[in-house]
């Protein structure tokens, strides 16, 4: 099957790239893969994965035959034509994206009139007639460029891959179009094909447009909190009205991660820098910043001051199935409690060891019932399976208080309250 297949390019390693190299290795294809981190690149060739994401081990092991690892970029052009770029685009402090990642690509490549440039990295609209531009005004206008955004979930999407909802390219209409969609081919889905600046607005808009279904639940929760209704019931009611459905429906204390919060604010600022205020936009992520408060008024309404007060925070990464910290709620829920005069003592299962690179002062726990020991109080920012199976009567006999915030609406209320604890949720 692999030599049927379009052998293909990745450049950049991290979990997009990863993904998406093990994701077309799966499918037959020779894959090249690229990074300027040299002990990234080493690890890999050993066999060692950077990053925790539930498949992509296994699969890059099974297919290790197919793929090939390296810091230089002639290999994978001597072998692939389509080049897939997956290097990151964090935000700026302006909320544009930076976008330095993407023109080293540009000022690595030769010119060349048989490859062409697949842009898998989250980019603003217009970016593909910049990066076409570009590349004319350095005689290298020979090079293809599609848009086919990634839509995928850290904790699945190694299946996101291979069982995507659609596949979505932007080309402008040439052979390099037409390549892409024969490498989606066998997975036989819906295929969004278009125009390049569409391409890269679905992407943002499908982002914004759930990032905003999250707020409003948070919303409501809110609004049941002070009515007496409870927001799991009303979600429920909800999500059965098919125009509506029942997913990101589940209220908590606001979304983090590598996509949300950065494809917000990338659309906002795209749409200021157009002249256009997205009023709705703003207020997305204004509520998802308000929903840490609401954590800790929690916390004050039971414990007052939190001055010498120990809290336990179950949970570090920004959702469970992942190690991925980047704007993780608990970053923020720390340094806040820090600054209230609380002790923060933590635990995640996974995400420990990119945890202690970003959190100060806090200490990190090997088990959920060590974090406990001690606790005035504890939050569930993280929403771990373990965490819903815990002995709470245990739990319950190491803590100094006895109070429980279910920041994800995870626990069983009657399990906490049996084991003689205060449950809290949000919206409940």
């Amino acid at each position: 099957m692999g030599s049927e297949r379009e052998p293909i390019a990745v450049i950049g390693t991290g979990y997009v790239g990863l993904v998406t190299a093990a994701g077309f290795a799966e499918l037959g294809s020779e894959v090249w893969c690229v990074d300027v981190d040299a002990e990234k690149i080493a690890r890999l060739q050993r066999g060692e994965i950077p990053i925790y994401e539930p498949g992509l081990e296994h699969s890059l092991a099974r297919n290790r035959r197919r793929l090939h690892f390296g810091t230089e970029l002639a290999p994978a052009l001597a072998h692939a034509r389509l080049l897939f770029v997956a290097v990151g685009t964090p935000p700026t402090y302006s909320g544009d994206a930076d976008l330095s990642a993407v023109h080293a690509v540009l000022d690595a490549m030769p010119a060349s009139d048989r490859h062409a440039l697949v842009m898998k990295s989250t980019v603003p609209v217009g970016t593909g007639a910049s990066i076409l531009r570009t590349l004319a005004e350095r005689a290298k206008a020979g090079f293809a460029y599609v848009s086919c955004p990634e839509f995928l979930k850290e904790g699945s999407a190694l299946e996101d891959f291979l069982a995507p909802d659609r596949v979505v390219i932007g080309d402008q209409g040439d052979w390099a179009g037409e390549a892409v969609r024969a490498l989606y081919a066998p997975l036989d889905v819906p295929l969004v094909r278009t125009d390049i600046a569409s391409a890269e607005m679905i992407k943002l808009a499908a982002n914004a447009f759930l990032a905003t279904k999250i707020s409003f639940i948070n919303e409501i929760a809110n609004v049941c909190e002070e009515t007496g209704a409870d927001v799991l019931e009303v979600a429920r009611g909800m999500g059965l009205d098919h125009r509506i459905g029942t997913h990101f429906l589940r209220p908590g204390i606001g979304f983090g991660g590598s996509c949300f919060p950065k494809d917000v604010s990338a659309l906002k600022q795209l749409a200021g820098n157009s002249g256009y205020h997205f009023q709705l936009l703003t207020a997305v992520i204004e509520v998802n910043e308000l929903q840490k408060r609401r954590v800790l008024g929690k916390l004050h309404k039971h414990l007052g001051s939190l001055v010498g007060k120990t809290i336990a925070l179950l949970g570090l990464a920004f959702k469970a199935n992942t190690d991925d910290m980047r704007e993780a709620s608990s970053l923020v829920l720390a340094a806040r409690l820090q600054a209230d005069g609380a002790k923060v003592r933590a635990y995640d299962p996974v995400a420990e060891h990119e945890a202690r690179k970003l959190m100060v002062g806090v200490v990190l726990a090997d088990s959920a019932l060590e974090a406990l020991a001690g606790a005035d109080a504890c939050i569930i920012v993280t929403e771990w399976p373990e965490f819903s199976g815990l002995d709470w009567r245990a739990a319950a006999g190491l803590m100094a208080g006895g109070l429980v915030v279910d920041g994800r609406n995870f626990l069983d209320p009657g399990a906490v309250m049996g084991a003689g604890l205060v449950y809290e949720g949000m919206g409940r």
